[in-house]
Formats: C-alpha cells, sequence, structure tokens
C-alpha cells in the first residue's frame, strides 16, 4: 500500500466529505436563482460552479483510489490534476471570449484561475514525485495539502453560489470599506445614477 496509517484515515474523511458536499452542491445549484450572481455575467458564474464541482470530484477521486489496496495514488493525482489544469485553461478562455465580461470582471476573476492553477500545479508535482518514488513522504503530503485545499476551494465557491454573492477576501474588504464597484456598475445598469463616492 502507497499510503497506509493516517493517509488512509484522512483520505477516508476526505471521500465522504467530498461526497455530501458534492449532493449539497447539486441541491443548491437546482434551487439557488438563475439571476447574475453577484453581479457576473453567466458564464462566470457557470465557470465558478464547475470549479466548484471539479473541486469536489478531484477529492473524491484521488481519495477513493487512493483507499484501493496495492494502488499508487500518484496515477489518480495525475489525472485529476492534468484535467484540472485543462479546465482552467478552458474556462479562462471562456471568460475573455465571453462578449458579457467586461475588464472588470475578468480581473475578478483572476484570483481564481490563480488558486486552481496553484493548486492543481501542486497536485501535479506530488503525483510526479509520487509516481517515481512511491514511498515518497513529500509526494504523499504534498497530495494531501492539496486534497484539504481543494476542499475549502470548492466550499468557499459552492457559498458564493448560494449567497449569490463574491466571498473573496478582496471582495469583502471592499464592501467594508464602502467601495463595491459593482454595486455602482449595478446602478448605472438600471439607469440609476452610481452612488457618491465619499
Amino acid at each position: 500500500m502507497v499510503l497506509s496509517g493516517a493517509y488512509r484515515e484522512l483520505l477516508t474523511a476526505a471521500a465522504g466529505s467530498a461526497a455530501a458536499l458534492t449532493g449539497l452542491l447539486f441541491v443548491a445549484l437546482s434551487v439557488a436563482p438563475r439571476s447574475q450572481a453577484a453581479g457576473y455575467p453567466a458564464v462566470i458564474r457557470e465557470v465558478r460552479a464547475a470549479a466548484s464541482l471539479l473541486s469536489f470530484t478531484n477529492v473524491l477521486v484521488v481519495s477513493l483510489f487512493g483507499l484501493v489496496p496495492g494502488t499508487n495514488t500518484g496515477y489518480p493525482a495525475l489525472v485529476t490534476a492534468v484535467v484540472g489544469i485543462l479546465f482552467t485553461a478552458a474556462g479562462l478562455r471562456s471568460v475573455v471570449t465571453s462578449p458579457e465580461t467586461t475588464r472588470v470582471h475578468l480581473r475578478d476573476q483572476v484570483g481564481l484561475f490563480a488558486l486552481l492553477l496553484l493548486a492543481f500545479g501542486f497536485e501535479l508535482g506530488g503525483a510526479v514525485e509520487l509516481i517515481a518514488q512511491p514511498a515518497s513522504t513529500g509526494g504523499a503530503q504534498t497530495v494531501c495539502y492539496v486534497i484539504v485545499g481543494l476542499m475549502l476551494i470548492g466550499i468557499a465557491r459552492a457559498w458564493e453560489l448560494v449567497g449569490d454573492r463574491d466571498t473573496g477576501i478582496l471582495a469583502s474588504i471592499l464592501v467594508l470599506a464602502g467601495r463595491d464597484s459593482r454595486s455602482g456598475d449595478d446602478a448605472v445598469k438600471k439607469g440609476a445614477p452610481p452612488p457618491a463616492s465619499r
């Protein structure tokens, strides 16, 4: 067994959590309003929803295959990392080429795409290390850290969908500072003057 002991306990917990969260995500998507989340175009909402689903699916796949006796966890981690990188590239292309996307929208999505590339890049590195050296503790820890990170990314994106708002750190700071630029954009779209700056 490549991953044993505490690693297997972590994979078991991650698989159960990812399965439950995936089911809750489906429920949230089915009951959530179809309006533009946080003032974003539909393509951005779809990409962010897919990012949440991909994060949970990645955790579920790596965890379940890692629990199969005698399976090198590096192989499923390698496949899911490549799929994740390709998804990130495709999502970025979809957002950039959408006629509804403005420069402000694109700027707001940079953090998500950078975070996904970072997570999948580390997963790819850990997977390659596990394939080359199945007993590598560093590779196993990297893959497990990425699993935990992807769970957090998926939860944040799912909460954003349910709350119909941007829950990112930068967006939250802007709201607390009273400088939420999207509220002014929405007012302009509805024909009302933007709020006066203080």
